[in-house]
């Protein structure tokens, strides 16, 4: 029997040896392009193969890098599946990051502080000898103190009456603390806030009379709004002046100009202690003159029955230098009673709400008599005042 063969046409790639139909002009593995002449050569110098014989396979560079990659891939993740199965892979333990520690500062228990009372300072009165043409005010107001401290502390009368040479303790003043504000005015804090003041300075012969006549402002107003002890004003002294406490309605015969003090009045008649009895209907006082009067002062005498506490009292402006106590003022029963009577210089600046005339003083005020005066015939036994 003889051997069956295959004669059908083929041709062989030169590329990658791949056997194709003779007809193909292109390698469907690799790509090679064959040609014409490369075909009939082929054709003429081809062979049978073998039946039995082991095929020849080629491979091209890419594809084989391609293999080998996927072989190294599929051969390193066998390898990794079958050792972490086996417990045999070591996890990398990664190193901590050292973090500082706050240091602990060690704080000491803050003590209590005991309360300790602070002793107030003595202030020493300090020394002055009375020099030519000084008086209390000028010393007051050398040293920042008030007059009426100075006088106090050196045991003076009223008048301040000074010689030169003279020792005088002049206490230091005393300063006070600020008051914490509050959020709430007083009332009195609230009128200074929205009253209209002046500044004034005391010129030479000025009295606290004269300013508040000339201002048309009540000296007890004036005092209280600078805070004086009283009416005794200085050269050079700074008063204000509130002009919201004026109460007084300037008249056609005020004199807007500010006269000097008058010197208090000299009593003259009755003498200290006289007394009148029935017959006497009226009684007339007597005081020596101060000086010529303007149109608007006048002598201001006061007659007051202190017998038994009633206080009646006759209150009356004159221009002359005498006054007749009226009868309908004579106590009736039979029992005498004591008067007392002064007189001082005023001048008026004004009328009030109701038109009667305001007064203010223009000196210091003359000292003071009594008088005894009873509807008896026999006058009775004085009493004592």
């Amino acid at each position: 029997m003889s051997e069956k063969t295959d004669n059908a046409p083929s041709k062989v790639c030169p590329s990658c040896g791949t056997r194709m139909s003779e007809d193909s002009s292109r390698c469907l593995v690799c790509g090679y392009q064959f040609t014409a002449g490369a075909a009939a050569a082929k054709r003429k110098t081809s062979t049978a193969v073998p039946t039995g014989a082991t095929p020849e396979v080629r491979l091209s560079l890419p594809i084989a890098l391609g293999l080998l990659l996927l072989f190294i891939v599929v051969g390193g993740g066998l390898t990794y599946f079958g050792l972490s199965q086996s417990d045999r892979i070591a996890v990398p333990t990664g190193v901590p990051t050292a973090t500082a520690s706050p240091s602990i500062t060690p704080t000491g228990t803050p003590e209590t502080p005991t309360p300790t009372s602070t002793p107030q300072a003595t202030l020493t009165p300090l020394t002055y000898n009375v020099q030519n043409l000084d008086t209390c005010g000028s010393i007051a107001f050398a040293f920042n103190v008030s007059v009426q401290s100075l006088l106090l502390e050196n045991s003076l009368r009223s008048d301040c009456a000074l010689f030169i040479g003279q020792v005088l303790s002049v206490p230091q003043p005393t300063f006070t603390p600020t008051p914490i504000a509050t959020s709430t005015l007083s009332e009195f804090n609230a009128t200074r806030a929205v009253c209209t003041t002046e500044l004034y300075v005391v010129q030479e012969n000025d009295t606290m009379g004269l300013i508040s006549q000339s201002y048309g402002i009540p000296v007890d107003a004036i005092l209280e709004w600078n805070g004086l002890p009283s009416d005794i004003v200085f050269l050079g002294q700074r008063i204000t002046i509130p002009f919201c406490e004026r109460v007084f309605v300037g008249g056609s015969t005020v004199t807007p100009t500010i006269a000097p003090p008058y010197p208090a009045a000299e009593l003259l008649l009755p003498v200290d202690g006289a007394p009148f009895n029935v017959s006497n209907n009226t009684v007339t006082l007597q005081w020596s003159s101060v000086g010529a009067l303007r149109n608007n002062e006048a002598y201001q005498v006061t007659v007051v029955d202190i017998t038994g506490g009633q206080n009646q009292r006759i209150v009356d402006e004159v221009v002359d230098t005498s006054f007749t106590v009226p009868t309908t003022f004579r106590p009736n029963g039979g029992q005498p009673h004591v008067f007392r009577w002064f007189v001082v210089t005023v001048a008026q600046i004004g009328v009030d709400s109701d038109g009667l005339p305001v007064y203010v003083t223009g000196g210091p005020m003359s000292e003071s008599r009594v008088f005894t005066w009873s509807s008896a015939s026999g006058g009775g036994a004085a009493p004592t005042p």
